[in-house]
């Protein structure tokens, strides 16, 4: 059994030329020799497999011949898919004039590929089997965007260096939302103040004005990204800025996911012969719930849809979940234990 070239760029047999690209892309950084320092030969192995695997099947006449007769037709003698003459890329069709028109696979060197493919001569530099060197050279587009390389003595290649700005980590700042701005939405405007580099490579320090648009039934924890505006200094990326809201203690209600619980104080009397409760909600309407039925501690009355609203659909809430703390007298007459007794007993 020949080489499996859909096996090793892990791709299935009806992949197209973008999903041939993206998965020579991937592979083709992993194992790239100069990123393999500890590993070089096995990353020399396999970095030639990707590229003569990615230069097989983003050919189509080469895909052919192998989708028909595997590695060893491709490299050996067999009918080619059309008529014979030059064939690009280290393909050739010949003929011997005592038998068909054969042809033959003679896979191309790594390095040209992968220099092709990202359009400079390596992104991680140090790429050998060049004759001389590019000094001072600045490579624009490909992969890496704008890169600078440079390379020392004649012949022979020589290394090869890369500028790759780094990217400083996130910055990220707590933002306190009141439970009724978390209910109903609400817009926080955030005056900054950061250092950025000038085209001279002054710093010099700005201030913005960012908005943030909270929506409704965001839950503590919810991430606000602002790419790329912390502190930016020479030969870095700035860190991108990253609000994380939380939120602030309310009078009379808590959260609990999608609901909202409140607490209510009432006399032993009212939890035995009856009880209103009487509510303010977040967005200022009026609420009446009578309870009828005898509570005791452990009671919790549920009333649907007056909860938060669900982020995914606002139109949709959570419950509101009453609560009670009884309270208990802490001294009877003895006038009034008899008569307890008589009206329990």
């Amino acid at each position: 059994m020949g080489v499996d070239y859909y096996k090793i760029l892990q791709v299935d047999k009806t992949a197209k030329d973008d999903d041939l690209k993206k998965a020579y892309r991937k592979l083709a950084m992993k194992w790239h020799p100069d990123k393999n320092p500890n590993n070089k030969k096995e990353a020399e192995a396999k970095f030639k497999q990707i590229s003569e695997a990615y230069e097989v099947l983003s050919d189509p006449q080469k895909r052919a011949v192998y989708d028909q007769h595997g590695e060893e037709g491709l490299k050996g003698q067999v009918p080619p898919p059309g008529a014979g003459g030059a064939g690009p890329g280290g393909a050739s069709f010949f003929s011997t004039g005592d038998g068909p028109t054969t042809f033959r696979f003679n896979p191309r060197n790594a390095d040209d590929i992968f220099a092709e493919f990202f359009g400079s001569s390596g992104p991680f530099g140090g790429m050998g089997g060049g004759s001389g060197g590019m000094r001072g050279t600045r490579f624009p587009g490909g992969m890496f965007g704008d890169a600078i390389f440079s390379s020392f003595g004649e012949g022979g290649g020589g290394s090869m260096h890369q500028s790759v700005p780094r990217k400083a980590p996130p910055i990220e700042k707590r933002l306190l939302c009141s439970l009724e701005e978390l209910y109903k939405g609400a817009t926080k405007r955030m005056k900054i103040s950061r250092d950025i580099v000038d085209a001279s490579g002054k710093t010099i320090q700005v201030e913005e004005i960012l908005t943030i648009d909270i929506k409704p039934g965001w839950k503590k924890g919810t991430k606000i990204t602002f790419p790329e505006k912390g502190n930016e200094q020479p030969n870095s990326k700035p860190a991108d800025l990253v609000f994380i809201i939380d939120e602030k203690p309310h009078p009379v209600f808590t959260r609990d996911g999608n609901d909202l619980i409140v607490t209510q104080k009432i006399p032993l009397a009212e939890a035995l012969t009856g009880y209103t409760v009487h509510l303010t909600t977040l967005d200022g309407r009026n609420l009446t719930i009578p309870i009828n039925t005898v509570i005791d501690p452990n009671y919790e009355e549920v009333v649907p849809r007056e909860g938060m609203p669900i982020q995914k659909d606002p139109t949709k809430r959570g419950n509101l979940r009453i609560k009670f703390n009884i309270k208990f007298p802490t001294r009877l007459t003895a006038e009034q234990k008899a008569g307890i007794k008589k009206l329990l007993g």
